[in-house]
C-alpha cells in the first residue's frame, strides 16, 4: 500500500484557500516510489527481501525435485505392476497430502514475505513523512503532494523535492541507522570499559 501524504487534489486546495491567501500559497511534490528506491534503507531492505524470496524459492525447488522424483518411482512400479491396487492408492494418497504440504508452504512464505515487505516499506515512509513536514515548514510550502497518489497530471521539475528528500534521507538514516536524537548518549560518569590487549 503506497502512502498518503496529501489526498486533496490542486482543485480541492484551491477551493480550500482564499484568493488573496492563494498568491502566497506554495507547493510542491513527492515521488515516494522513486525516492523508496533510492534511498540507502530502501535499498538495503530491497536486497533483504530479494535474499529471503531466493532461499525460499530454492528450498520450494528441492521440495518439487523431491515430489517429482517420487511421483516417477511410484509412476514405474504401477507400470511394472510391483504395487498392488490398495497399495498403490495409498502411496498416491500420500503423494497427494506432500503436494499439499508443498503448495501450503509455498503460499505461507509468499503472504510472509508480503508482510515484510509492507511493515518494511511503511516504516521508510514514516520516517519519510517527518522529513517531508520538515522541508515543507522550512521553505515554506503549503501542500506536499505524492506524484502518484494525487492523480498529479503536470507540475514542472522546480516543485519536485524528491531529491531533497532523499538527501536528508539518508543524511539521517544512511543504510537504517537510527538518528543521532535516538541513539543512546553514553553515561560520562562511567569509566570506559578497558580495551583488551591483543593476543601474543
Amino acid at each position: 500500500m503506497k502512502p498518503r501524504i496529501l489526498t486533496l487534489s490542486l482543485v480541492a486546495a484551491a477551493l480550500l484557500v482564499g484568493s488573496a491567501a492563494q498568491a502566497q500559497t506554495k507547493f510542491a511534490y513527492v515521488d515516494m516510489q522513486r525516492a523508496l528506491g533510492e534511498i540507502e534503507e530502501g535499498k538495503v531492505a530491497k536486497a533483504k527481501l530479494k535474499s529471503r524470496f531466493d532461499a525460499k524459492q530454492k528450498d520450494l525447488d528441492t521440495k518439487q525435485e523431491g515430489l517429482k522424483k517420487k511421483k516417477e518411482q511410484l509412476d514405474a512400479m504401477a507400470r511394472d505392476g510391483i504395487l498392488k491396487d490398495d497399495k498403490l492408492r495409498e502411496k498416491q494418497g500420500e503423494l497427494e497430502r506432500e503436494l499439499m504440504e508443498v503448495t501450503q508452504y509455498w503460499q505461507n512464505s509468499q503472504k510472509e514475505l508480503s508482510e515484510e515487505e509492507h511493515r518494511l516499506t511503511q516504516e521508510i515512509f514514516s520516517k519519510m513523512a517527518v522529513i517531508i513536514r520538515g522541508i515543507a515548514e522550512s521553505d515554506g510550502f503549503s501542500f506536499v503532494f505524492d506524484k502518484n497518489e494525487s492523480g498529479l497530471l503536470y507540475a514542472p521539475d522546480s516543485l519536485d523535492i524528491t531529491n531533497e528528500l532523499v538527501r536528508k534521507y539518508n543524511a539521517k538514516y544512511g543504510a537504517g541507522k537510527p538518528a543521532a536524537s535516538d541513539v543512546p548518549k553514553k553515561d560520562a560518569s562511567k569509566p570506559a570499559a578497558p580495551v583488551p590487549a591483543p593476543k601474543k
